[in-house]
């Protein structure tokens, strides 16, 4: 039986340690550095927002090699921030597939707020349901981790008991902590910040509630819910499209869309500033639309 607790213990400190390979420290507030992890072997590194509060960016590596940074973007609405550091060859951490998350699983934090990695141990306690946070932004991709998010610990990674990223840690989007943003919510802000420097959310001009779809139109379409347009926004890309309220979207560059979180996930894509076809129903019958879907800067000039 010892054996197999010295196994078990061993193979949990390779873990941490094979994942401590991809985790850096972030120096990029006074006096209270923070973690991230390796995006890009090219030097592209993700942390968390809300630990940036200077220009003078430093990063320590996993080898202690600590290196100037720049910011590449951030996205303060779900707190996530990209930086580069000239060097290249660096350790990117695999993720886990979404599909593969299961409420219960075995799950380590680590991070680097020190010169050396850090870890706590715990389990998935859930998976991302629809979440409107402060400021309006909405996240449907993350999962809460029961375990101890030390101070420095944000940016750091949430991985599984095979070491492959379950998501990023968080200690700003909520009090209770335990947050870890997945790789559905991360890659295509990082995307955006890599192309853009800014997230290029998509903007339509409506508001929006789920509705249920008459049952023939569900069977044919193979699905129960759209989103009903309550308001359109004047001189909106809706507006100029020919959208009225009471139009029910339920299909959007060939996606389809069950509930508004599904459509604000697909806006945030880059079918911001394209030509987009969106498919609804009208007076009891199905209608194409091609709409020129806005930035969010568009927006506001």
């Amino acid at each position: 039986m010892s054996n197999q607790f010295k196994a078990l213990s061993e193979g949990m400190a390779a873990v941490v340690e094979s994942a401590g390979q991809g985790v850096v420290q972030v120096n990029g507030r006074r006096r209270f550095p923070a973690s991230g992890f390796v995006w890009s072997a090219d030097g592209v590194i993700v942390t968390a927002n809300h630990v940036i509060r200077t220009e003078n960016i430093r990063v320590s590596l996993p080898d202690g090699e600590q290196v100037d940074a720049t910011l590449i973007g951030r996205d303060p609405a779900i707190d996530i921030a990209a930086l580069r550091v000239q060097r290249e060859g660096l350790a990117s951490l695999s993720w886990l597939p979404e599909e593969e998350l299961r409420v219960g699983a075995m799950v380590f934090a680590v991070g680097r707020p020190g010169t050396s990695v850090q870890a706590s141990m715990g389990i998935l306690s859930a998976i991302g349901e629809d979440w409107r946070i402060h400021g309006g932004a909405r996240i449907s991709h993350y999962v809460r981790a029961d375990l101890v998010m030390y101070p420095g610990f944000s940016g750091g990674a949430i991985v599984g008991a095979d070491g492959r990223v379950v998501g990023m840690a968080t200690s700003a989007l909520s009090r209770d902590g335990g947050i870890a943003l997945t790789h559905a919510t991360v890659a295509p802000t990082v995307d955006s910040l890599l192309k853009y420097g800014s997230v290029r959310r998509g903007y339509l001009g409506v508001g929006v509630q789920t509705v249920q779809l008459p049952t023939g139109l569900s069977k044919e379409l193979g699905q129960e819910t759209g989103v009903l347009f309550n308001s359109v926004a004047p001189d909106s890309p809706a507006e100029k499209a020919g959208l009225v309220v009471g139009d029910i979207l339920v299909n959007l560059d060939g996606e389809p869309i069950l509930s508004p979180d599904e459509l604000a996930i697909a806006l945030r894509s880059d079918l911001a500033g394209k030509v987009t076809t969106l498919q609804i129903i009208r007076g009891g019958e199905l209608h194409e639309a091609n709409v020129e879907i806005q930035t969010g800067e568009e927006r506001n000039r």
